[in-house]
């Protein structure tokens, strides 16, 4: 095989490999979207209950303030309720 034959065989092999891992790639995200979009909405307790343990975290890590807080997880709060 001469030298050209070899190096077109290779860059074809590797756009090709490419374009596989591509179309891969895409196929992957649109599966994780579908599930996402698919999957029940959680309720308004365990949604709060998850803004609560955020909203703690970043206290004990010196983030936000309890003030901040409070008053941030009471905003959170209207809003959700509100929309349930």
């Amino acid at each position: 095989m001469t030298h050209k034959a070899v190096r077109y065989v290779s860059r074809s092999t590797a756009t090709a490999a490419g374009a596989i891992a591509t179309a891969a790639s895409s196929v992957t995200a649109a599966a994780v979207a579908a599930s996402i979009i698919l999957s029940p909405a959680a309720d308004a307790s365990s949604r709060l209950d998850g803004v609560h343990a955020d909203l703690q975290r970043a206290v004990e890590l010196n983030q936000i303030t309890e003030e901040q807080a409070l008053r941030f997880e009471a905003k959170l709060a209207g809003r959700i309720l509100g929309e349930a």
